[in-house]
């Protein structure tokens, strides 16, 4: 049976000394996605990784290679990401002038074409790109750092953002502060797709990440109805 809930663990807050275990200890506990956190040290204050990295993994795992690109410009770059095995990327509304560009480029691409918000942008500023996009990923924390605290003024974006997109197949998913407890509020606005770090990657072993991703999808599925 199909998930409701899609859950998403970011590999920021794996052990990234066994980077590609983790990943493939992650998806066999039944993750959907695999989040990849890209940033630039420039559009956000912390430098991760690029795309040599994510080829060296991608041979890990066949799951869904969700890149979510913290980085400003992140048009040169895009082809790249492409190349080392990403099946989406995401932009942020806020890294560059031209994101209809942008999410043309991805589409041309062959991937799936998403766009982000962080907690002060206003879901007004995706209005003109909505037939371009597969995904809307909604910060519910600032940017930049893994372990920050849930947003809860950001829960009403969601469901203005649901309202946004109408009938247009086109999935919310949530970045920042994923617990069980969070996770029920922002799938009863409309979300369906859960970015989770420390909430995921906590216990070190594969029946410990099945645990936590259990919780988060459980508590998602029974708000979202």
């Amino acid at each position: 049976m199909a998930h409701k809930t899609l859950i998403a663990p970011s590999v920021l807050a794996s052990d990234f000394s066994k980077l590609g275990d983790e990943v493939e200890a992650v998806a066999a506990a039944g993750a959907d996605w695999i989040h990849l956190d890209v940033m630039d040290g420039h559009f956000v204050p912390n430098i991760t990784f690029g795309p040599p990295v994510i080829k060296a993994i991608r041979n890990r795992t066949k799951a869904f290679f969700d890149c979510h690109l913290m980085i400003a410009p992140a048009d040169p770059y895009l082809e790249a990401f492409a190349e080392a095995g990403c099946d989406g990327m995401t932009v942020h509304a806020e890294a560059g002038p031209h994101l209809d560009r942008s999410l043309q480029t991805i589409r041309d691409l062959g991937k799936k074409a998403g766009v982000s918000l962080n907690p002060a942008t206003p879901e007004t500023a995706i209005e003109y790109v909505l037939d371009r996009l597969d995904l809307i990923l909604i910060m519910t924390v600032n940017p930049g750092f893994g372990g920050q605290a849930f947003i809860p003024g950001v829960v009403d974006k969601v469901k203005r953002v649901k309202a946004l997109i109408g009938n247009r197949p086109i999935r919310i998913e949530i970045d920042g502060g994923i617990s069980p407890q969070t996770a029920s509020l922002v799938t009863a606005a409309g979300a369906s797709v859960l970015v989770a770090g420390a909430a995921i990657f906590k216990g070190g072993s594969v029946e410990a990440y099945r645990a936590n991703i259990e919780a988060i999808r459980t508590a998602a599925d029974r708000a979202a109805g």
